[in-house]
């Protein structure tokens, strides 16, 4: 009998609301700009002398640049593209920011926790496989296209991760590493593609995750094959560690922005070293909460769309009955080619006609806005582990892998954080038939030609056809989603 557990990173955001920018001209308007809630909590209980990080949000760079100048506020770092400027400074120099001219939100940095908590039958992904070809002419795997998995870290050399020829599917490996006593100083930086980046205090969960977008195929000892959704697509590992701040989480977002055409260096060509069209963020707030769109998350990622790369949230693993949205927030972004992640069950055989998992985020039934886009298998899901890793570890069902060494290395998680990846490496392979395809015109694929599996909230009129506040558009369906985005 198979037993369920959940795993999730959860971003601890509770109290981000959606507001208007209140600030305006300085010679017409002197309301200073919205403050956070999170920082506004963070401030109330500040002392005087005391130091906070804040993201000041301006009209451009140059606006955030020269407001953190004029109210004392020390320079960290910046998030160029989207005009934020994450600086250092006391309560009242952050209080005086806010009155600076073009400056339009004051963000806090808010701290990152790590929770506990037969797919590609279902989806059809194994007989797009089998049957569908990209436009290079090779089945459709995923081949020519990375995936960035923003997440706890990989370990690179797994036996699920390694290709027949003794190469890794991780064809970058970097790490997102912030000062401890400063914790807004943070650097992305780049490690040797056989060090592995997850860590043994709070791991698993990165190598878990990188295994359902790209596990190569592999048959462990108990004769099971096994492969991830898409096989042939190369990971950009980007790993948070155990323990981190939002300035270092969009740190990782921020480097894909300015790297995601060449996410190795321009010296490597892409036939090592893909661009990268998709990001995995399996993490967010427990509990949900109102989307923000003045939030960092929210504009890199609304940037990085505009530049084609896609990204993907797990909805959460909040449960819920329709009656309050429990969605992930930076997921409830309608901006094309930004997509959150029901998780479906498909009751260990594969079915078409099962569940969205109890545990599976619900939104709130009549704000469409809160429901996610897309259910993918995300309950019990079996992928590369470590068993010294602490999210492995709670895995009730280890497996042992395809070599004599290879003990407990595979084990089965649930979570929205298991459902996300499997949607993170269809976009590559939807990528693959398409190379043209916009970000908008893959979610519209995936989203418009999904099976209306038929358990929980009836359907109601959406978009792009019929959707519902627990699994949104359906389960996918990657043989009728690629035929759709040629």
């Amino acid at each position: 009998m198979r037993m369920s557990l959940r795993s999730s990173i959860a971003l601890v955001t509770a109290g981000l609301v959606a507001g208007a920018v209140l600030s305006g001209p300085a010679s017409a308007d002197t309301t200073p700009a919205r403050l956070q809630p999170f920082l506004a909590t963070q401030l109330a209980t500040l002392s005087t002398s005391a130091p906070a990080v804040a993201l000041v949000h301006g009209t451009d760079l140059a606006a955030a640049r020269a407001a953190v100048q004029a109210s004392g506020l020390t320079k960290v770092s910046t998030f160029d593209e989207i005009g934020v400027v994450v600086a250092r400074g006391t309560k009242a120099q952050i209080q005086n920011v806010r009155s600076q001219p073009g400056v339009t939100f004051v963000e806090g940095n808010q701290p990152i926790k790590f929770t506990q908590e037969t797919s590609n039958s279902a989806t059809r992904g194994d007989e797009a496989l089998r049957t569908q070809t990209g436009a290079d002419g090779s089945s459709l795997s995923g081949k020519g296209v990375s995936v960035g998995v923003i997440d706890t870290g990989v370990d690179p050399t797994h036996p699920y991760l390694t290709d027949a020829d003794g190469t890794s599917a991780v064809v970058g490996n970097y790490k997102t590493l912030c000062d401890p006593l400063l914790e807004a100083i943070c650097q992305v930086q780049k490690v040797p593609n056989n060090v592995d980046t997850d860590t043994t205090s709070a791991g698993g969960h990165g190598t878990h995750v990188a295994g359902i977008v790209a596990g190569r195929p592999t048959t462990l000892s108990t004769g099971e094959k096994l492969h991830g959704a898409a096989p042939g697509a190369s990971i950009i590992s980007l790993s948070t560690g155990a323990g981190l701040f939002v300035v270092g989480a969009d740190a990782a977002l921020n480097w894909v922005l300015e790297n995601h055409e060449a996410p190795c260096g321009v010296s490597v060509p892409a036939s090592t070293c893909p661009p990268i069209r998709v990001t995995n963020n399996s993490y967010g707030p427990s509990g949900g909460g109102a989307f923000d769109p003045e939030s960092t998350t929210v504009k890199l990622q609304r940037q990085l769309a505009a530049e084609g790369v896609l990204t993907v949230w797990a909805n959460g693993n909040d449960g819920g009955t329709g009656t309050e949205n429990l969605s992930n927030p930076p997921g409830q972004d309608q901006t094309g080619g930004i997509l959150s992640v029901a998780s479906y069950n498909d009751l260990g055989t594969g079915t078409r006609d099962g569940g969205v998992s109890d545990f599976s985020s619900r939104g709130k039934d009549g704000m469409k806005t809160s429901y996610p886009d897309i259910s993918a298998p995300g309950d019990m899901i079996t992928s590369s582990c470590r068993p010294y890793l602490i999210v492995c570890s709670t895995g009730m069902d280890p497996k042992n892998g395809p070599g004599a060494t290879d003990i407990g290395t595979f084990n089965t998680i649930s979570g929205t954080s298991m459902a996300a990846p499997h949607i993170a490496g269809i976009i590559a392979q939807l990528a693959q038939a398409n190379p043209a395809a916009t970000p908008s015109q893959i979610e519209n694929a995936i989203k418009g030609t999904a099976h209306k599996y038929t358990f929980g909230a009836p359907y109601e009129s959406g978009a792009l056809g019929t959707t519902s506040f627990d699994k949104g558009y359906g389960l996918v369906d990657v043989v009728a989603a690629a035929n759709a985005v040629r």
